[in-house]
């Protein structure tokens, strides 16, 4: 008794490719589609683990997708916080 091979997960590889993208052509839209997609497809893989794989490549996204997010809001906060504050600093000293 054979058993079927098991599919990659669409999901799983959208969330890969948009957490590329996200680094890439389309920083925040990307990085969160990479998120999105990345957690739908570890739910989905961990519902039918026998029918899916491809947990590895949502993983991947989610970790690009988050990290690109991350350092978005640090520099953010660099530019909002530091940057500013030096301003506010050459207006009032």
């Amino acid at each position: 008794m054979s058993t079927p091979p098991r599919q990659t997960s669409p999901l799983a590889i959208v969330s890969l490719v948009s957490g590329i993208l996200g680094w890439s052509v389309l920083p925040w839209l990307g990085s969160i589609v990479a998120i999105v997609t990345g957690h739908l497809a570890r739910g989905e893989i961990g519902r039918s683990p026998e029918r899916l794989e491809g947990g590895g490549l949502a993983l991947a996204g989610l970790i690009l997708g988050y990290s690109m997010l991350i350092l978005t809001v640090l520099g953010l906060a660099f530019v909002f916080f530091v940057l500013g504050g030096l301003v506010w600093l050459g207006i009032n000293g």
